[in-house]
């Protein structure tokens, strides 16, 4: 089993930034992609940005040139910043890892971390 822990969401103003981070812990061979969704009420998650374990990255339009991600491959986490933060990007974030276990691999997602970005 996998487990992935977030840390570092809160309430912050406009204009301001937060850093999310993310710890994977558990029988983990590999981790393939790891990254950030978020999701707005009644609404599908939606990628916000992904970083694969050969330095590919994935970001959604709306947060380019705000949101930079990282990541520890020997500590197995990782981190989003957020600058430039906006009302719109107040929702629930998720942690997202792809893990080799054994030879099969598997999704797994952290618990949601709320960001709320104030006016």
């Amino acid at each position: 089993q996998v487990q992935l822990v977030e840390s570092g969401g809160g309430l912050v103003q406009a204009g301001g930034s937060l850093t999310l981070s993310c710890a994977a812990s558990g029988s983990i061979f590999s981790i393939n992609d790891m990254g950030w969704y978020r999701q707005y009420p009644g609404k599908q998650r939606e990628l916000v940005s992904t970083l694969s374990s050969d330095g590919m990255i994935n970001n959604a339009d709306s947060v380019k040139g705000r949101f930079t991600i990282s990541r520890d491959n020997v500590k197995n986490t990782v981190s989003l910043q957020m600058n430039s933060l906006e009302p719109e990007d107040t929702a629930v974030y998720y942690c997202w890892a792809v893990v080799t276990i054994r030879t099969r691999t598997y999704q797994y997602w952290g618990q949601g971390t709320q960001v709320t970005v104030s006016s």
